[in-house]
C-alpha cells in the first residue's frame, strides 16, 4: 500500500463535530431560498431537468469511473474521486449560474431536487462504482461500508437542515429573506476557513502529496464541467441551460464528502485531500468559467 493510502489525517472528534455543524448550516442556508414551487417547476422543463439530474447522478459517476480506469491513481485517490462524483451539487452553483447568465430558476430547482435525491444516490453510487474497480473495492471491504448508515448520516446532516430551512421560508418568509443574504456567503467563508485550518493541522501530509492531488482534481473537475455542458448541448437545450447544467454538474458538495470520509473511512488521507482540494478548486474554476460566460451578450443565451 502506498503511503498516501495508509495516511489517516489528524482530525479529532471536536473537529468532526464542527464540520457536521458547518455542513448543516450550509444546507440550512441553501434551503432558506427554496420553496415547494422550485420542485414543481421541474415539470415545466422536463427535458432540461432530466438532462441536468442525469448528468449529475448518472453520467458524472460513470465518467469518473472511466477516468479512474484510464489514469489509475492510488486507490484512496480513486475512491475520493468517486465519492466527490457521488455527492450533490454545491451551495454556490446558483450564484455562479446567475453570474454566468445561465438559467437561475433551473439551477435552483436542480439544486433542490439534487439535494433530496442525493440522500439515496450518494451511498448507492459510491457503493456501485467503487465495488466495480478492484483497488477501491478492496478499500470498501476494509472499512465495511454500510450504505444504510451513510444514508442515515446524509438525512441527518443534509435532509433535516434542508426541511428546516424550507419551513422557515414558508412560514417566516421575511426572516428567511433576511437570513439568506448573510448565511450563504458566510457559510462559504466558514467552510473555506475550516479547510484551511484542517490543512494547517496536516501540513506535512499536504505538502508531501499535493502534487499527487492538484492535477487530478483539476482534470476531474474539468471533466465534470464538460459532462454537464455537452450533455445539455447534445440534448439540444438552450445555451443558458447548457451553462446551468455544466455548473450544477461541476460544483459538488465536497463538504458532505469530507464528513462521510471522516465518519466512514477514518479520515483516509487520499480521499480527504481530494475532497478538500476540490472544495477550494471548484470555486476558482466555477468562478472563472462564469466570468468568461458573463462577458457574452445576453441575446446569445437564447441560441441553441
Amino acid at each position: 500500500m502506498n503511503d498516501l493510502d495508509a495516511i489517516r489525517l489528524n482530525f479529532n472528534p471536536e473537529n468532526l463535530q464542527a464540520l457536521n455543524w458547518i455542513l448543516a448550516f450550509i444546507m440550512f442556508g441553501v434551503a432558506l431560498e427554496l420553496k415547494v414551487e422550485d420542485f414543481v417547476r421541474l415539470k415545466a422543463t422536463p427535458k432540461a431537468s432530466v438532462v441536468g439530474l442525469g448528468a449529475q447522478f448518472v453520467l458524472l459517476p460513470a465518467f469518473t469511473f472511466i477516468l479512474v480506469a484510464v489514469l489509475r491513481p492510488l486507490p484512496s485517490l480513486a475512491l475520493g474521486m468517486m465519492l466527490v462524483a457521488a455527492c450533490p451539487g454545491g451551495n454556490i452553483s446558483n450564484f455562479l449560474t446567475h453570474l454566468a447568465r445561465g438559467n437561475t430558476a433551473l439551477s435552483v430547482s436542480l439544486t433542490a431536487a439534487g439535494t433530496v435525491l442525493s440522500i439515496v444516490t450518494t451511498p448507492l453510487n459510491l457503493s456501485l462504482w467503487a465495488s466495480l474497480y478492484a483497488p477501491t473495492s478492496g478499500l470498501l471491504q476494509d472499512v465495511s461500508l454500510d450504505a444504510w448508515n451513510m444514508l442515515e448520516t446524509i438525512v441527518t446532516l443534509a435532509g433535516i437542515p434542508l426541511l428546516l430551512g424550507m419551513a422557515v421560508h414558508h412560514f417566516l418568509p421575511g426572516l428567511a429573506a433576511g437570513l439568506s443574504k448573510g448565511v450563504k456567503p458566510l457559510s462559504i467563508v466558514i467552510f473555506i476557513g475550516f479547510v484551511v485550518v484542517a490543512f494547517y493541522g496536516n501540513y506535512a501530509h499536504f505538502t508531501a502529496h499535493i502534487h499527487e492531488v492538484a492535477g487530478l482534481v483539476l482534470v476531474h473537475n474539468a471533466l465534470a464541467l464538460s459532462v454537464g455542458f455537452f450533455a445539455a448541448r447534445w440534448a439540444g437545450l438552450a445555451r443558458a441551460d447548457q451553462r446551468t447544467i455544466s455548473i450544477e454538474t461541476g460544483i459538488q458538495n465536497s463538504g458532505l464528502g469530507l464528513i462521510l470520509i471522516f465518519r466512514f473511512f477514518d479520515g483516509m488521507g487520499g480521499m480527504a485531500l481530494v475532497a478538500a482540494w476540490w472544495g477550494i478548486w471548484h470555486i476558482f474554476s466555477g468562478l472563472l468559467l462564469a466570468l468568461l460566460w458573463a462577458r457574452q451578450k445576453p441575446e446569445i443565451l437564447s441560441a441553441k
